[in-house]
């Protein structure tokens, strides 16, 4: 077992937002991102791999394929492998993401199951 405070990886940065490891085992990478009000993730697909995303702190706007989906503290959110996400800070505050990326398994090996 594993214990840690996700307050330890909200960390931020005038410059640009901060991507901070949690875990990284095998197929699954767990981290945060933090935003300063305006800061930005670029537009991204995650291919094979779904995305759940946790608002900790903040708000602000997901984007995916093109839809504006506003978010606040406490929300749940989750994107597919084929989906194009991007991600602003909208609002005043910092807005810290715990993400956690997941691997699929390919359509060979769903196939041997």
């Amino acid at each position: 077992m594993e214990k840690n405070s996700v307050k330890a990886f909200m960390e931020y940065n005038d410059e640009k937002f901060t991507k901070r490891i949690i875990y990284k085992k095998g197929e699954t990478t767990a981290f945060v991102l933090n935003f300063l009000p305006g800061q930005a993730l670029p537009a991204h697909k995650h291919p094979g791999t779904e995305v759940y995303l946790y608002v900790i702190t903040g708000n602000g706007m997901i984007i995916t394929d093109g839809k504006e989906t506003e978010v606040f503290e406490a929300d749940l959110i989750h994107v597919n492998s084929y989906e194009e996400m991007s991600f602003k800070n909208s609002g005043t505050d910092p807005v810290s993401l715990y993400v956690v990326l997941s691997k699929t398994p390919s359509d060979q090996y769903a196939k041997n199951i």
